[in-house]
This record gives C-alpha cells, structure tokens and sequence, in this order.
C-alpha cells in the first residue's frame, strides 16, 4: 500500500470536509452530503484513508440511533498525523496544477 493516497478530486473534497474541523467526528452521510459525492465514492476513499493511518472511526453509541429512529452511525475522525499529512498532500496537488504548460503543450494549435 502506498504512504498517501492518489490525490484525485474526490479525495480531496473528503480530505477538505475532515480538515474543516479536525477535533470533530464526521459521519459518512455527512460527508457524502458536504462533498456532493455518492457513498459508493465516499466509503472506499475513508476506508483507504483508514488503512493509511490518516483517518479513525468508530461507531456511535446504540442508544443514540435508537432513540432517533435511524441507523447506527459510523464516525470518521483525522488523525493528528493525517491532519499533517493531507495539507501537505493538498498543498502539493494544488501547486503542482499552478505550474506553466510544458513548451510542447502549450503550442499554438496544439489541442
């Protein structure tokens, strides 16, 4: 496994939703909503970030979504060093794009 994920969009919309607040548990369906991307996209991202040690999570207590009425909820929480560690990334990935064309691509009538 790779030390950091691949910094695509929907990546980094999960990562920025996490790094809005990083001392505050987030649940997937939040995240889902915040980032306007499907929990088919949402879940495997948290559970890659999972497995790289950037992001925790746990499940909420069963009275609380009991007494609410709603499935059980699973929180997602960056860690100190994924918190570090995905502003770093980020920063990268958005300095990387801000770089000129390469000669050879930015050639009128190049398309």
């Amino acid at each position: 496994m790779p030390a950091e994920p691949r910094m695509t969009m929907q990546v980094q919309a999960v990562l920025r939703t996490l790094l809005d607040d990083p001392a505050t548990p987030c649940y997937g369906l939040r995240i889902c909503a915040e980032t306007d991307l499907p929990s088919g996209t949402v879940y495997p991202i948290l559970a890659r970030l999972e497995l790289l040690g950037w992001v925790e999570s746990a499940w909420e207590d069963p009275g609380a979504q009991a007494s609410e009425g709603r499935p059980r909820r699973r929180y997602y929480t960056i860690t100190p060093g994924g918190v570090e560690r995905a502003r770093e990334a980020i920063a990268r990935t958005y300095h990387a794009r801000r770089r000129p064309l390469p000669g050879w691509l930015s050639r009128p009538g190049v398309a």
